[in-house]
Protein backbone atom coordinates (compact mmCIF):
# COMPACT_ATOMS: atom_id res chain seq x y z
CA UNK A 1 0.00 0.00 0.00
CA UNK A 2 1.20 3.51 -0.76
CA UNK A 3 1.80 5.65 2.35
CA UNK A 4 -0.31 8.78 2.69
CA UNK A 5 1.44 12.14 2.29
CA UNK A 6 0.48 15.74 1.68
CA UNK A 7 1.32 16.63 -1.90
CA UNK A 8 2.84 20.07 -2.44
CA UNK A 9 5.29 19.38 -5.30
CA UNK A 10 5.18 21.92 -8.08
CA UNK A 11 7.66 20.16 -10.33
CA UNK A 12 6.74 16.51 -10.81
CA UNK A 13 8.50 14.60 -13.62
CA UNK A 14 6.40 14.27 -16.78
CA UNK A 15 3.64 16.59 -15.55
CA UNK A 16 2.90 20.32 -15.94
CA UNK A 17 4.76 22.58 -13.54
CA UNK A 18 2.77 24.56 -11.00
CA UNK A 19 5.69 26.28 -9.26
CA UNK A 20 5.98 29.16 -11.76
CA UNK A 21 3.20 31.56 -10.71
CA UNK A 22 4.12 34.38 -13.08
CA UNK A 23 3.99 32.07 -16.09
CA UNK A 24 0.69 30.56 -14.94
CA UNK A 25 -0.81 34.03 -14.59
CA UNK A 26 0.46 35.01 -18.04
CA UNK A 27 -0.93 31.83 -19.59
CA UNK A 28 -4.37 32.40 -18.06
CA UNK A 29 -4.40 36.01 -19.26
CA UNK A 30 -3.40 34.99 -22.78
CA UNK A 31 -5.97 32.20 -23.03
CA UNK A 32 -8.72 34.51 -21.85
CA UNK A 33 -7.56 37.21 -24.24
CA UNK A 34 -7.95 35.05 -27.36
CA UNK A 35 -11.33 33.66 -26.24
CA UNK A 36 -10.11 30.12 -25.59
CA UNK A 37 -13.35 29.21 -23.81
CA UNK A 38 -16.04 26.59 -24.36
CA UNK A 39 -18.16 29.08 -26.31
CA UNK A 40 -15.16 30.51 -28.12
CA UNK A 41 -14.02 27.13 -29.44
CA UNK A 42 -17.60 26.17 -30.38
CA UNK A 43 -17.97 29.44 -32.30
CA UNK A 44 -14.68 28.95 -34.14
CA UNK A 45 -15.40 25.35 -35.18
CA UNK A 46 -19.08 25.63 -35.98
CA UNK A 47 -21.76 23.08 -35.01
CA UNK A 48 -20.68 20.20 -37.27
CA UNK A 49 -16.94 20.23 -36.49
CA UNK A 50 -17.57 20.91 -32.81
CA UNK A 51 -19.99 17.98 -32.61
CA UNK A 52 -17.47 15.72 -34.35
CA UNK A 53 -14.76 16.79 -31.92
CA UNK A 54 -17.00 15.79 -29.00
CA UNK A 55 -16.98 12.29 -30.57
CA UNK A 56 -13.16 12.38 -30.70
CA UNK A 57 -13.20 12.89 -34.48
CA UNK A 58 -10.52 15.45 -35.35
CA UNK A 59 -10.69 15.79 -39.15
CA UNK A 60 -13.57 18.30 -39.44
CA UNK A 61 -11.92 20.56 -36.83
CA UNK A 62 -8.57 20.25 -38.62
CA UNK A 63 -10.21 21.43 -41.86
CA UNK A 64 -11.95 24.38 -40.20
CA UNK A 65 -8.88 25.53 -38.27
CA UNK A 66 -6.62 25.16 -41.29
CA UNK A 67 -8.75 27.79 -42.98
CA UNK A 68 -9.10 29.91 -39.83
CA UNK A 69 -5.37 30.17 -39.20
CA UNK A 70 -5.09 32.29 -42.35
CA UNK A 71 -7.84 34.67 -41.23
CA UNK A 72 -7.91 37.72 -38.98
CA UNK A 73 -5.17 37.76 -36.28
CA UNK A 74 -7.61 37.08 -33.42
CA UNK A 75 -9.17 34.14 -35.27
CA UNK A 76 -5.76 32.81 -36.31
CA UNK A 77 -4.53 32.97 -32.71
CA UNK A 78 -7.47 30.94 -31.42
CA UNK A 79 -7.13 28.45 -34.28
CA UNK A 80 -3.43 27.91 -33.45
CA UNK A 81 -4.16 27.12 -29.81
CA UNK A 82 -7.04 24.81 -30.73
CA UNK A 83 -4.78 22.98 -33.19
CA UNK A 84 -2.01 22.69 -30.61
CA UNK A 85 -3.91 21.33 -27.61
CA UNK A 86 -7.21 19.92 -28.85
CA UNK A 87 -6.05 18.50 -32.19
CA UNK A 88 -2.44 17.68 -31.17
CA UNK A 89 -1.13 19.36 -34.32
CA UNK A 90 2.44 20.73 -33.95
CA UNK A 91 2.70 24.50 -34.36
CA UNK A 92 5.50 26.91 -35.29
CA UNK A 93 6.99 28.66 -32.29
CA UNK A 94 6.48 32.04 -33.95
CA UNK A 95 2.75 31.32 -34.36
CA UNK A 96 2.40 30.51 -30.67
CA UNK A 97 4.44 33.58 -29.70
CA UNK A 98 1.95 35.72 -31.60
CA UNK A 99 -1.09 33.90 -30.19
CA UNK A 100 0.13 33.88 -26.58
CA UNK A 101 2.33 36.98 -26.29
CA UNK A 102 2.56 36.95 -22.50
CA UNK A 103 3.70 33.40 -21.85
CA UNK A 104 5.17 32.74 -25.33
CA UNK A 105 6.57 29.42 -26.49
CA UNK A 106 9.46 29.61 -24.06
CA UNK A 107 7.04 29.84 -21.15
CA UNK A 108 5.05 26.87 -22.44
CA UNK A 109 8.26 24.87 -22.60
CA UNK A 110 9.15 25.86 -19.03
CA UNK A 111 5.66 24.88 -17.84
CA UNK A 112 6.21 21.50 -19.54
CA UNK A 113 3.05 21.92 -21.63
CA UNK A 114 4.84 21.53 -24.99
CA UNK A 115 8.05 20.01 -26.30
CA UNK A 116 10.20 20.56 -29.40
CA UNK A 117 9.20 18.62 -32.50
CA UNK A 118 10.80 18.39 -35.94
CA UNK A 119 11.37 21.26 -38.36
CA UNK A 120 11.25 23.97 -35.70
CA UNK A 121 7.76 23.08 -34.55
CA UNK A 122 6.58 22.47 -31.01
CA UNK A 123 4.01 19.85 -30.06
CA UNK A 124 1.64 19.44 -27.16
CA UNK A 125 2.68 17.27 -24.21
CA UNK A 126 -0.78 17.61 -22.65
CA UNK A 127 -4.38 18.24 -23.57
CA UNK A 128 -5.27 21.71 -22.27
CA UNK A 129 -8.91 22.49 -22.97
CA UNK A 130 -11.62 24.92 -21.90
CA UNK A 131 -14.13 23.67 -19.37
CA UNK A 132 -17.02 25.51 -17.83
CA UNK A 133 -20.50 25.48 -16.45
CA UNK A 134 -23.22 28.07 -15.97
CA UNK A 135 -24.11 27.13 -12.41
CA UNK A 136 -27.04 24.80 -13.12
CA UNK A 137 -24.96 21.69 -12.44
CA UNK A 138 -24.15 23.06 -9.01
CA UNK A 139 -27.61 24.23 -8.02
CA UNK A 140 -28.59 23.03 -4.57
CA UNK A 141 -31.88 21.22 -3.99
CA UNK A 142 -31.77 21.98 -0.32
CA UNK A 143 -30.61 24.59 2.16
CA UNK A 144 -31.37 28.24 2.69
CA UNK A 145 -30.80 31.08 0.26
CA UNK A 146 -27.23 31.64 1.41
CA UNK A 147 -26.35 28.02 0.71
CA UNK A 148 -27.86 28.17 -2.76
CA UNK A 149 -25.88 31.27 -3.60
CA UNK A 150 -22.64 29.69 -2.43
CA UNK A 151 -23.23 26.56 -4.50
CA UNK A 152 -24.49 27.87 -7.80
CA UNK A 153 -21.74 30.03 -9.28
CA UNK A 154 -20.61 29.27 -12.83
CA UNK A 155 -17.02 29.22 -14.02
CA UNK A 156 -14.87 29.25 -17.16
CA UNK A 157 -11.75 27.17 -16.60
CA UNK A 158 -8.98 25.33 -18.42
CA UNK A 159 -8.16 21.71 -17.66
CA UNK A 160 -4.88 19.97 -18.40
CA UNK A 161 -4.68 16.19 -18.72
CA UNK A 162 -2.73 13.64 -20.71
CA UNK A 163 -3.34 13.44 -24.44
CA UNK A 164 -6.12 10.95 -25.13
CA UNK A 165 -6.08 7.93 -27.42
CA UNK A 166 -7.43 9.88 -30.40
CA UNK A 167 -4.66 12.49 -30.05
CA UNK A 168 -1.60 10.24 -29.87
CA UNK A 169 -0.27 6.95 -31.27
CA UNK A 170 0.13 3.69 -29.38
CA UNK A 171 -1.29 2.27 -26.17
CA UNK A 172 -1.86 4.74 -23.34
CA UNK A 173 0.78 5.00 -20.64
CA UNK A 174 -0.17 3.12 -17.48
CA UNK A 175 -0.02 6.27 -15.33
CA UNK A 176 -2.26 8.13 -17.81
CA UNK A 177 -4.11 11.08 -16.25
CA UNK A 178 -7.63 11.11 -17.63
CA UNK A 179 -9.24 14.32 -18.78
CA UNK A 180 -12.88 15.37 -18.94
CA UNK A 181 -14.75 12.16 -19.71
CA UNK A 182 -18.27 10.83 -19.62
CA UNK A 183 -17.88 9.31 -16.16
CA UNK A 184 -16.51 12.52 -14.60
CA UNK A 185 -19.26 14.69 -16.09
CA UNK A 186 -21.88 12.12 -15.04
CA UNK A 187 -20.69 12.37 -11.43
CA UNK A 188 -20.78 16.18 -11.62
CA UNK A 189 -24.39 16.02 -12.81
CA UNK A 190 -25.65 13.47 -10.28
CA UNK A 191 -24.06 15.07 -7.19
CA UNK A 192 -26.61 16.72 -4.91
CA UNK A 193 -24.99 20.05 -4.07
CA UNK A 194 -25.22 21.69 -0.67
CA UNK A 195 -23.00 23.85 1.47
CA UNK A 196 -20.29 21.82 3.21
CA UNK A 197 -17.56 22.84 5.59
CA UNK A 198 -15.35 19.93 4.51
CA UNK A 199 -15.64 17.88 1.31
CA UNK A 200 -13.55 15.01 -0.06
CA UNK A 201 -12.74 14.25 -3.69
CA UNK A 202 -11.55 10.64 -3.55
CA UNK A 203 -9.43 9.76 -6.60
CA UNK A 204 -9.26 13.28 -7.99
CA UNK A 205 -7.55 12.56 -11.33
CA UNK A 206 -7.12 15.94 -13.01
CA UNK A 207 -9.38 17.65 -10.46
CA UNK A 208 -12.80 18.01 -12.14
CA UNK A 209 -14.84 17.15 -9.04
CA UNK A 210 -12.71 19.42 -6.87
CA UNK A 211 -13.46 22.39 -9.15
CA UNK A 212 -17.20 21.95 -8.57
CA UNK A 213 -16.83 21.25 -4.85
CA UNK A 214 -14.95 24.52 -4.38
CA UNK A 215 -18.11 26.43 -5.33
CA UNK A 216 -20.08 25.12 -2.36
CA UNK A 217 -17.52 23.73 0.11
CA UNK A 218 -15.31 25.77 2.39
CA UNK A 219 -12.44 23.28 2.17
CA UNK A 220 -11.77 20.35 -0.17
CA UNK A 221 -9.41 17.44 0.36
CA UNK A 222 -8.43 15.80 -2.93
CA UNK A 223 -6.68 12.43 -2.93
CA UNK A 224 -5.09 10.16 -5.50
CA UNK A 225 -2.63 7.29 -5.59
CA UNK A 226 -0.81 8.89 -8.52
CA UNK A 227 1.80 11.65 -8.16
CA UNK A 228 1.16 12.66 -11.76
CA UNK A 229 -2.59 12.99 -11.18
CA UNK A 230 -2.00 15.21 -8.15
CA UNK A 231 0.49 17.29 -10.14
CA UNK A 232 -2.09 17.85 -12.88
CA UNK A 233 -4.70 18.77 -10.28
CA UNK A 234 -2.35 21.24 -8.60
CA UNK A 235 -1.52 22.82 -11.96
CA UNK A 236 -5.20 23.12 -12.87
CA UNK A 237 -6.11 24.64 -9.51
CA UNK A 238 -3.41 27.29 -9.73
CA UNK A 239 -4.02 28.07 -13.41
CA UNK A 240 -7.66 28.74 -12.50
CA UNK A 241 -7.03 30.28 -9.09
CA UNK A 242 -9.02 33.44 -9.83
CA UNK A 243 -12.15 31.67 -11.02
CA UNK A 244 -11.96 29.19 -8.13
CA UNK A 245 -11.37 31.91 -5.51
CA UNK A 246 -8.04 30.45 -4.43
CA UNK A 247 -5.01 32.27 -3.07
CA UNK A 248 -2.07 30.85 -5.10
CA UNK A 249 0.30 31.60 -2.24
CA UNK A 250 -1.87 29.69 0.25
CA UNK A 251 -3.54 26.84 -1.65
CA UNK A 252 -3.82 24.77 1.53
CA UNK A 253 -6.28 27.28 2.99
CA UNK A 254 -8.97 25.80 0.74
CA UNK A 255 -7.51 22.65 -0.87
CA UNK A 256 -5.43 19.85 0.60
CA UNK A 257 -3.85 17.43 -1.87
CA UNK A 258 -3.05 14.00 -0.41
CA UNK A 259 -1.31 10.98 -1.94
CA UNK A 260 -2.48 7.53 -0.90
CA UNK A 261 -4.77 4.60 -1.56
CA UNK A 262 -8.53 4.74 -1.03
CA UNK A 263 -9.34 6.15 2.44
CA UNK A 264 -5.81 5.89 3.87
CA UNK A 265 -5.02 9.60 3.33
CA UNK A 266 -8.04 10.69 5.41
CA UNK A 267 -8.16 8.02 8.10
CA UNK A 268 -9.74 9.40 11.27
CA UNK A 269 -11.23 12.46 9.53
CA UNK A 270 -14.88 13.24 8.77
CA UNK A 271 -16.50 15.05 5.84
CA UNK A 272 -19.97 16.36 5.11
CA UNK A 273 -19.72 15.39 1.46
CA UNK A 274 -17.61 12.81 -0.39
CA UNK A 275 -17.58 12.37 -4.15
CA UNK A 276 -15.62 9.73 -6.01
CA UNK A 277 -15.11 8.53 -9.55
CA UNK A 278 -12.91 5.65 -8.37
CA UNK A 279 -10.83 3.32 -10.54
CA UNK A 280 -13.77 0.91 -10.69
CA UNK A 281 -12.99 -0.91 -13.95
CA UNK A 282 -12.96 -4.68 -13.48
CA UNK A 283 -9.63 -5.90 -14.88
CA UNK A 284 -8.07 -9.40 -14.93
CA UNK A 285 -5.39 -9.81 -12.29
CA UNK A 286 -2.16 -11.70 -13.03
CA UNK A 287 0.39 -13.34 -10.68
CA UNK A 288 3.26 -11.04 -9.80
CA UNK A 289 1.46 -8.00 -11.18
CA UNK A 290 3.03 -4.67 -10.23
CA UNK A 291 1.33 -1.29 -9.88
CA UNK A 292 3.22 -0.16 -12.99
CA UNK A 293 1.33 -2.82 -14.99
CA UNK A 294 -2.04 -1.25 -14.15
CA UNK A 295 -3.83 1.71 -15.69
CA UNK A 296 -4.02 3.79 -12.51
CA UNK A 297 -6.82 6.06 -13.77
CA UNK A 298 -9.26 3.16 -14.03
CA UNK A 299 -7.78 0.08 -12.35
CA UNK A 300 -7.78 -0.15 -8.56
CA UNK A 301 -5.62 -3.28 -8.48
CA UNK A 302 -8.22 -5.45 -6.71
CA UNK A 303 -9.97 -8.47 -8.23
CA UNK A 304 -13.48 -8.19 -9.66
CA UNK A 305 -15.61 -5.42 -8.18
CA UNK A 306 -13.82 -5.46 -4.82
CA UNK A 307 -12.77 -1.81 -4.97
CA UNK A 308 -16.37 -0.62 -5.22
CA UNK A 309 -17.46 -3.07 -2.53
CA UNK A 310 -14.67 -1.82 -0.24
CA UNK A 311 -15.66 1.82 -0.72
CA UNK A 312 -19.38 1.20 -0.13
CA UNK A 313 -18.53 -0.57 3.13
CA UNK A 314 -15.94 1.95 4.30
CA UNK A 315 -17.21 5.37 3.20
CA UNK A 316 -19.69 5.82 6.08
CA UNK A 317 -16.69 5.78 8.42
CA UNK A 318 -15.41 9.09 7.02
CA UNK A 319 -18.80 10.80 6.91
CA UNK A 320 -19.91 13.25 9.56
CA UNK A 321 -23.40 12.60 10.99
CA UNK A 322 -25.79 13.50 8.17
CA UNK A 323 -22.90 13.47 5.68
CA UNK A 324 -23.36 11.98 2.22
CA UNK A 325 -21.20 10.22 -0.34
CA UNK A 326 -21.83 9.86 -4.07
CA UNK A 327 -19.82 7.70 -6.42
CA UNK A 328 -19.92 5.74 -9.64
CA UNK A 329 -19.19 2.04 -9.91
CA UNK A 330 -19.36 -1.32 -11.65
CA UNK A 331 -20.68 -4.51 -10.09
CA UNK A 332 -20.59 -8.09 -11.26
CA UNK A 333 -23.86 -9.98 -11.79
CA UNK A 334 -23.28 -13.75 -11.39
CA UNK A 335 -25.41 -16.08 -13.50
CA UNK A 336 -28.84 -16.78 -12.02
CA UNK A 337 -28.83 -13.76 -9.66
CA UNK A 338 -30.55 -10.39 -9.62
CA UNK A 339 -28.24 -7.43 -10.28
CA UNK A 340 -28.92 -5.93 -6.85
CA UNK A 341 -27.82 -8.94 -4.77
CA UNK A 342 -24.14 -8.01 -4.59
CA UNK A 343 -24.71 -4.28 -3.92
CA UNK A 344 -27.21 -5.19 -1.19
CA UNK A 345 -24.58 -7.36 0.48
CA UNK A 346 -22.13 -4.45 0.61
CA UNK A 347 -24.45 -1.88 2.16
CA UNK A 348 -24.31 -1.36 5.93
CA UNK A 349 -27.70 -1.68 7.64
CA UNK A 350 -26.75 1.42 9.64
CA UNK A 351 -26.39 3.62 6.56
CA UNK A 352 -28.85 5.12 4.11
CA UNK A 353 -28.14 3.70 0.66
CA UNK A 354 -29.44 4.20 -2.87
CA UNK A 355 -28.12 2.34 -5.92
CA UNK A 356 -29.34 3.20 -9.42
CA UNK A 357 -28.21 0.82 -12.15
CA UNK A 358 -27.98 2.76 -15.43
CA UNK A 359 -26.55 0.11 -17.75
CA UNK A 360 -25.91 -3.63 -17.95
CA UNK A 361 -23.51 -5.24 -20.46
CA UNK A 362 -22.16 -8.69 -21.27
CA UNK A 363 -18.55 -9.72 -20.47
CA UNK A 364 -17.74 -9.43 -24.19
CA UNK A 365 -19.09 -5.88 -24.43
CA UNK A 366 -17.25 -4.93 -21.25
CA UNK A 367 -13.92 -6.24 -22.56
CA UNK A 368 -14.35 -4.44 -25.87
CA UNK A 369 -15.16 -1.12 -24.18
CA UNK A 370 -12.12 -1.02 -21.94
CA UNK A 371 -9.63 -2.45 -24.43
CA UNK A 372 -10.70 0.27 -26.84
CA UNK A 373 -10.46 2.86 -24.05
CA UNK A 374 -6.73 2.29 -23.64
CA UNK A 375 -6.12 1.82 -27.40
CA UNK A 376 -5.03 -1.75 -26.82
CA UNK A 377 -6.76 -2.68 -30.09
CA UNK A 378 -3.80 -1.06 -31.90
CA UNK A 379 -1.66 -4.07 -30.94
CA UNK A 380 -3.51 -7.06 -32.38
CA UNK A 381 -1.75 -9.73 -30.34
CA UNK A 382 -2.13 -7.75 -27.11
CA UNK A 383 -5.81 -7.20 -27.92
CA UNK A 384 -6.48 -10.90 -28.46
CA UNK A 385 -4.64 -11.96 -25.31
CA UNK A 386 -6.27 -9.25 -23.18
CA UNK A 387 -9.76 -10.02 -24.53
CA UNK A 388 -9.34 -13.71 -23.69
CA UNK A 389 -8.05 -12.80 -20.21
CA UNK A 390 -11.20 -10.71 -19.56
CA UNK A 391 -13.49 -13.56 -20.54
CA UNK A 392 -11.52 -16.11 -18.48
CA UNK A 393 -11.58 -13.79 -15.47
CA UNK A 394 -15.35 -13.30 -15.61
CA UNK A 395 -15.93 -17.01 -16.23
CA UNK A 396 -13.89 -17.89 -13.12
CA UNK A 397 -16.57 -16.14 -11.02
CA UNK A 398 -19.54 -17.21 -13.20
CA UNK A 399 -20.19 -13.58 -14.10
CA UNK A 400 -23.04 -13.29 -16.59
CA UNK A 401 -23.19 -9.47 -16.85
CA UNK A 402 -21.68 -6.28 -15.45
CA UNK A 403 -23.73 -3.36 -14.16
CA UNK A 404 -22.81 0.31 -14.06
CA UNK A 405 -24.50 3.00 -12.08
CA UNK A 406 -24.69 5.65 -9.38
CA UNK A 407 -24.34 5.12 -5.64
CA UNK A 408 -25.57 7.44 -2.89
CA UNK A 409 -24.71 6.82 0.77
CA UNK A 410 -25.42 8.70 4.00
CA UNK A 411 -24.41 8.33 7.60
CA UNK A 412 -27.77 9.15 9.19
CA UNK A 413 -27.98 11.37 12.23
CA UNK A 414 -30.73 9.04 13.49
CA UNK A 415 -32.20 5.81 12.17
CA UNK A 416 -31.74 5.01 8.43
CA UNK A 417 -34.73 5.95 6.28
CA UNK A 418 -33.61 5.04 2.75
CA UNK A 419 -32.55 1.68 1.33
CA UNK A 420 -33.25 1.53 -2.38
CA UNK A 421 -31.91 -0.51 -5.31
CA UNK A 422 -33.46 0.28 -8.67
CA UNK A 423 -32.73 0.12 -12.39
CA UNK A 424 -33.27 3.21 -14.55
CA UNK A 425 -31.87 2.70 -18.05
CA UNK A 426 -33.91 5.28 -19.98
CA UNK A 427 -32.79 8.93 -20.46
CA UNK A 428 -33.16 11.17 -17.42
CA UNK A 429 -32.95 14.92 -16.95
CA UNK A 430 -29.47 16.31 -16.36
CA UNK A 431 -28.22 17.62 -14.06
CA UNK A 432 -30.14 15.17 -11.88
CA UNK A 433 -28.30 16.09 -8.68
CA UNK A 434 -30.97 18.54 -7.47
CA UNK A 435 -33.62 15.86 -7.95
CA UNK A 436 -31.51 13.31 -6.03
CA UNK A 437 -31.30 15.82 -3.18
CA UNK A 438 -35.04 16.50 -3.32
CA UNK A 439 -35.80 12.75 -3.24
CA UNK A 440 -33.73 12.37 -0.09
CA UNK A 441 -35.60 15.29 1.50
CA UNK A 442 -38.91 13.57 0.70
CA UNK A 443 -37.72 10.33 2.30
CA UNK A 444 -36.77 12.29 5.41
CA UNK A 445 -40.16 14.05 5.38
CA UNK A 446 -42.04 10.73 5.18
CA UNK A 447 -40.05 9.39 8.12
CA UNK A 448 -40.82 12.46 10.24
CA UNK A 449 -44.53 13.02 9.47
CA UNK A 450 -47.88 11.30 9.82
CA UNK A 451 -48.79 10.86 6.16
CA UNK A 452 -52.49 10.37 6.88
CA UNK A 453 -52.68 13.88 8.36
CA UNK A 454 -50.75 15.53 5.53
CA UNK A 455 -52.17 17.58 2.67
CA UNK A 456 -50.66 16.86 -0.76
CA UNK A 457 -50.38 18.48 -4.19
CA UNK A 458 -49.58 16.95 -7.58
CA UNK A 459 -46.08 18.02 -8.72
CA UNK A 460 -46.11 20.51 -11.60
CA UNK A 461 -44.20 18.24 -14.01
CA UNK A 462 -46.63 15.32 -13.61
CA UNK A 463 -49.11 14.33 -16.34
CA UNK A 464 -51.66 11.53 -16.58
CA UNK A 465 -52.27 9.20 -19.51
CA UNK A 466 -55.35 7.01 -19.96
CA UNK A 467 -55.56 4.21 -22.50
CA UNK A 468 -58.65 2.21 -23.34
CA UNK A 469 -59.95 -0.07 -26.03
CA UNK A 470 -62.33 1.57 -28.55
CA UNK A 471 -65.84 1.47 -27.14
CA UNK A 472 -64.70 0.53 -23.63
CA UNK A 473 -66.51 2.25 -20.78
CA UNK A 474 -63.42 2.65 -18.60
CA UNK A 475 -59.67 2.97 -19.31
CA UNK A 476 -57.69 -0.22 -19.08
CA UNK A 477 -54.41 1.53 -18.28
CA UNK A 478 -53.81 4.74 -16.29
CA UNK A 479 -50.25 6.07 -16.20
CA UNK A 480 -48.70 8.89 -14.18
CA UNK A 481 -45.58 10.36 -15.80
CA UNK A 482 -42.88 12.76 -14.59
CA UNK A 483 -41.51 15.26 -17.07
CA UNK A 484 -38.40 16.13 -15.00
CA UNK A 485 -35.75 14.52 -12.81
CA UNK A 486 -35.72 10.74 -12.99
CA UNK A 487 -38.76 10.82 -15.29
CA UNK A 488 -40.53 7.90 -13.67
CA UNK A 489 -43.76 6.33 -14.88
CA UNK A 490 -46.24 4.84 -12.40
CA UNK A 491 -49.09 2.47 -13.27
CA UNK A 492 -52.16 3.50 -11.26
CA UNK A 493 -55.04 1.48 -9.95
CA UNK A 494 -58.50 3.03 -10.22
CA UNK A 495 -58.51 4.02 -6.55
CA UNK A 496 -55.00 5.48 -6.70
CA UNK A 497 -55.94 7.50 -9.80
CA UNK A 498 -58.96 8.80 -7.91
CA UNK A 499 -56.74 9.74 -4.97
CA UNK A 500 -54.28 11.67 -7.16
CA UNK A 501 -57.08 13.58 -8.86
CA UNK A 502 -58.26 14.80 -5.43
CA UNK A 503 -54.82 16.08 -4.31
CA UNK A 504 -55.36 19.83 -4.46
CA UNK A 505 -54.21 20.52 -0.89
CA UNK A 506 -57.68 20.97 0.59
CA UNK A 507 -58.30 17.52 2.10
CA UNK A 508 -55.86 15.45 4.14
CA UNK A 509 -54.60 12.08 2.90
CA UNK A 510 -56.77 10.33 5.48
CA UNK A 511 -59.87 12.27 4.42
CA UNK A 512 -59.39 11.41 0.74
CA UNK A 513 -58.84 7.73 1.54
CA UNK A 514 -61.98 7.77 3.69
CA UNK A 515 -64.01 9.27 0.86
CA UNK A 516 -62.72 6.65 -1.59
CA UNK A 517 -63.54 3.87 0.86
CA UNK A 518 -67.11 5.16 1.19
CA UNK A 519 -67.40 5.33 -2.60
CA UNK A 520 -65.81 1.99 -3.49
CA UNK A 521 -66.38 -0.10 -0.35
CA UNK A 522 -68.98 -2.70 0.46
CA UNK A 523 -69.56 -6.30 -0.42
CA UNK A 524 -68.82 -9.57 1.35
CA UNK A 525 -65.10 -9.63 0.60
CA UNK A 526 -64.44 -5.98 1.36
CA UNK A 527 -61.75 -5.33 4.00
CA UNK A 528 -61.60 -1.65 4.89
CA UNK A 529 -58.41 -1.92 6.91
CA UNK A 530 -56.56 -3.65 4.06
CA UNK A 531 -57.86 -1.07 1.58
CA UNK A 532 -56.74 1.89 3.69
CA UNK A 533 -53.32 0.43 4.51
CA UNK A 534 -52.63 -0.54 0.88
CA UNK A 535 -53.65 2.83 -0.49
CA UNK A 536 -51.62 4.67 2.14
CA UNK A 537 -48.53 2.64 1.12
CA UNK A 538 -49.10 3.49 -2.55
CA UNK A 539 -49.50 7.17 -1.69
CA UNK A 540 -46.24 7.07 0.28
CA UNK A 541 -44.49 5.66 -2.81
CA UNK A 542 -45.85 8.51 -4.95
CA UNK A 543 -44.52 11.04 -2.43
CA UNK A 544 -41.16 9.26 -2.27
CA UNK A 545 -40.88 9.38 -6.07
CA UNK A 546 -41.96 13.01 -6.34
CA UNK A 547 -45.35 12.62 -8.04
CA UNK A 548 -47.06 14.07 -4.95
CA UNK A 549 -45.60 16.77 -2.71
CA UNK A 550 -46.49 18.15 0.72
CA UNK A 551 -48.78 21.17 0.36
Amino acid sequence: MTPSTHFTAGNTPDAPRSDLPDLLESLARDLRGIGYTVDGVAGLLGPAAHSALSRDQLVPALIVTEQARHGEPATAALAAVVRLWLLAEPQPAATLDAALPGVRTQGLLELDLVEPATDGLVQAKVDLRPYGWDGTAAESAQGDETQRESSSGGAELWVASDLAAHQRPGVLRHDHVLGIGQASTTLVQVTARRHAARALDLGTGCGIQTFHLLHHAEHVTATDISDRALAFTRFNLLLNAGQLHLDPSDLEARVSLRRGSLLEPVAGEEFELVVSNPPFVITPRTPGEAAADQFTYRDGGLPGDDIVAALVRALPSVLAPGGTAQLLGNWEIPAGTDWAERPQSWASPDADVWFIQREQVSPEQYAETWLQDASEARDRRLYQDSYAAYLDDFASRSVDAIGFGMIWLRRPAGAPVLRRFEEITYPIEQPVGPHIGAAVERADWLAAHDLAAAHLLVAEDVTEERHQRPGAEHPGVILLRQGAGLRRTNLLSTELAGFVSACDGDLSVGQIIGALEALLGGGEDWNGETFRAGLLTEVANLVRDGFLLPA
